[in-house]
């Protein structure tokens, strides 16, 4: 059998093991304080103050940090280390910018996106002419009437147009038919390029595309009616009567579709002036002075583009298709001096707002009105509502 240990030597043992657990806790605090760290370590045993014994010439309570008394272990533990000398907790991670919040991403689509996008929607506009062709050609018969009856009604009676090969009047027909289909399908094609273009304009930008594209469908549309009800019967009938005795007018069905088609298209671009002067003015190419100042030029070129559409001797038909591109050439000098005045009153705004951010009004003073008495001291009327009825002045005793 062991012998058991003295009482001296278990009171022996256990101070030797507190001084040495002593030991151990004050070398851990040190190095946690020394460290900084952010969340204090639990308490080991034997730490407490009571169990520990003071060494001879030491000071402990110089060596560890101050204790809190905390309710939930009824002992003493240390405060927790800071991670600065100020006190101040460490300041939370960055976190990287999204894609959304930073500028550097937000960059400029690539070249090829640009193509893809272009491609899709040139298929969408192939798409529309196609129905719109599809949709057409029921009805091509009666428009090739439609379009031959300027011709049709200034020729000898029993004249009629004929066909040099067997399957011309087919291919007329279709022809007339894809043009057709492209006028029907030309709202949905400007949309389809709107939404390409719109992206890369201003806000200003934005707002006068779609008045100006209106304005110019109907200047188009306007200048082929001209030409359909007021040139074609004058102009065709010049040539139908311009023919002798010796020659029989018999004009093929595809030679006068391509002239009808061709002089349609060139009295819509010519009632596109006004737009034309418009854009030119806004980029600043031109100025209203300038196209006063060439109005003579601009009469004698009517004219002379007049005598080529309609060559015919007479002055009638000359002033028929010169007059309309006079008045449209003085509604678009009307058109640059309205862009010129607004661009003038957009610049005389813009300055005086830059002058008001560098030089800021002062704020008006009250002037003194000459004559005006002062007004009483309020003091003694203050004084006298604060005084007690009854109560009476000393002085006046």
């Amino acid at each position: 059998m062991t012998p058991k240990p003295s009482c001296r030597n278990r009171e022996g043992a256990a101070t030797e093991a507190a001084y040495i657990l002593s030991a151990a806790g004050k070398e851990e605090r040190m190095t946690e304080t020394l460290d900084h760290t952010d969340t204090p370590k639990a308490p080991r045993p034997g730490d407490d103050a009571a169990t520990t014994p003071a060494t001879p010439g030491t000071d402990n309570t110089s060596e560890t940090s101050p204790v809190v008394p905390t309710a939930e272990t009824g002992s003493d533990a240390p405060p927790p280390a800071t991670t600065d000398g100020a006190g101040t907790p460490p300041p939370p991670p960055a976190v990287p910018p999204t894609a959304a919040g930073n500028p550097s991403d937000m960059k400029e689509a690539p070249l090829l996106e640009h193509l893809v996008e272009l491609r899709t929607r040139l298929v969408r506009c192939l798409i529309a002419v196609g129905v719109g062709f599809a949709a057409s050609y029921s009805f091509a018969e009666r428009l090739l009437d439609i379009l031959l009856k300027p011709l049709t009604d200034v020729m000898p009676a029993g004249s009629k147009l004929i066909a040099t090969s067997l399957p011309e009047t087919f291919f007329t027909v279709m022809k007339l038919a894809m043009v057709a289909g492209a006028f029907v399908a030309s709202p949905y094609i400007f949309y389809q390029l709107w939404q390409f273009v719109a992206p890369g304009l201003y806000k200003e930008e934005r707002k006068i595309i779609v008045p100006v594209a209106i304005a110019s469908a109907i200047c188009f549309v306007s200048g082929a009616l001209f030409g359909y009800f007021i040139v074609f019967p004058f102009g065709f009938k010049f040539f139908v009567d311009y023919a002798s005795d010796y020659i029989t007018v018999m004009p093929t069905i595809s030679a006068y579709f391509s002239l009808a088609v061709t002089l349609l298209f060139a009295f819509g671009l010519i009632f596109e002036l006004p737009v034309f002067i418009f854009f030119l003015t806004s980029l600043g190419m031109v100025s209203t002075k300038a196209l006063r100042k060439f109005r003579r030029w601009a009469i004698l070129l009517s004219f002379i583009v007049a005598a080529v559409l309609t060559p015919t001797p007479d002055a009638i038909n000359q002033l028929l298709m010169a007059g309309p591109m006079v008045v449209l050439y003085e509604l678009g000098i009307w058109v640059s001096w309205f862009v010129d005045k607004s661009r003038l009153e957009e610049k005389a705004a813009r300055q005086a707002a830059e002058e008001a951010a560098k030089n800021p009004p002062e704020p008006p003073k009250s002037p003194d009105t000459p004559g005006e008495p002062e007004a009483p001291d309020a003091e003694p009327a203050a004084k006298a509502e604060d005084k007690t009825p009854g109560e009476s002045d000393p002085k006046a005793s």
